[in-house]
């Protein structure tokens, strides 16, 4: 008898569960007439953020030997159909990340992504609540409530410190002396402060939208003021006990885009990361012109462990990384 690994992980139940999701998404979208669209999972630009590393794939095209990159969103091309005229468009589609493989991450998953023309964050927030009641609604999961903080009011609120203006000192000594460290910098501390002790301490049953994050930390998002202090027009929805969606108000500045992104280049240089080309076709969508919209990413793997009750991905995945 054979001792190979076969068996999906996940059982036939949770298949037709995701089937079932997948057909609620996209009933929720024909209602609202957003268009469905499908962009290609290898690109020749590398993911915005520095420090997400993308899987390459190596081959030869033509004759000429190229590295792609395995897409780790279709945040950059949904943005050039946006740019083309699509209007408001998402997609249900594959996504890699290099990185680790636990119970809540794995390098191959299932993202809802979607863009709204015309809107803030702060109306796409409402629709992810939207979403996220109806697919409680419909798999029995309770849903107590939704609660819409800023980042600074739920550090303020759990930590008694301001995320904005506190020394970085005072949030270090807020860490256990296992997990400081001298080569980390702001946002690495507030980002470990942020998942080890505020998101384990929100209500599981409440789905939290946490916004305004440092400027420091806005990728792709709009930069304003609170107070005195620059924040990102960004947004994280939590639920479950699990971080399930990451969205922007975007920024559609492409002389502000291109600093950013060789700025990001700077710093993986110093950390010793290798150099990536940039996404040139995404500059060019937006010296085209990119409508002002808001976009966001959704993990469907994780939601369809919080409507399960599961606590492993490997339990809503027909085969994850170890059996792939």
């Amino acid at each position: 008898m054979s001792t190979v690994n076969w068996p999906p992980s996940a059982p036939a139940s949770a298949l037709r569960a995701r089937a079932r999701l997948y057909s609620e998404v996209r009933r929720f979208f024909e209602e609202r007439s957003v268009l469905e669209v499908a962009t290609p999972l290898l690109g020749s630009g590398p993911a915005p953020d520095p420090f997400i590393e993308n899987l390459e794939v190596r081959t030869v095209i033509a004759g000429d030997e190229r590295t792609l990159f395995l897409q780790t969103s279709p945040e950059l091309a949904m943005k050039r159909l946006i740019a083309g005229g699509s209007g408001s468009i998402y997609q249900i589609c594959k996504a890699f990340r290099a990185g680790e493989v636990s119970r809540q991450h794995n390098p191959e998953f299932t993202m809802l992504e979607w863009y709204r023309v015309g809107w803030d964050h702060h109306e796409l927030m409402s629709e992810v609540a939207d979403l996220v009641r109806r697919l409680c609604d419909a798999f029995g999961h309770r849903l107590a409530a939704r609660r819409t903080v800023t980042y600074r009011e739920l550090f303020l609120e759990h930590l008694a410190v301001d995320p904005l203006t506190s020394p970085l000192s005072q949030l270090e000594e807020l860490l256990p002396a296992s997990r400081r460290s001298p080569s980390f910098d702001r946002d690495d501390v507030l980002g470990l402060l942020l998942s080890d002790e505020i998101e384990p301490a929100l209500d599981r049953e409440t789905l939290w939208f946490v916004h305004d994050f440092p400027a420091s930390q806005a990728a792709l998002a709009k930069i304003t003021t609170d107070g005195s202090a620059k924040v990102a027009e960004r947004f994280e929805d939590f639920f479950g006990g699990l971080e399930l969606a990451n969205g922007y108000h975007e920024l559609t500045d492409v002389t502000e885009q291109r600093r950013r992104l060789e700025d990001g280049e700077r710093r993986r240089r110093v950390a010793g990361l290798p150099r990536r080309p940039m996404d040139e076709r995404f500059l060019a969508a937006l010296d085209a012109g990119l409508p002002e919209c808001a976009g966001v990413a959704l993990g469907l793997d994780r939601l369809l462990m919080v409507l399960l009750d599961e606590q492993q991905l490997d339990a809503v995945l027909s085969f994850p990384i170890d059996r792939a």
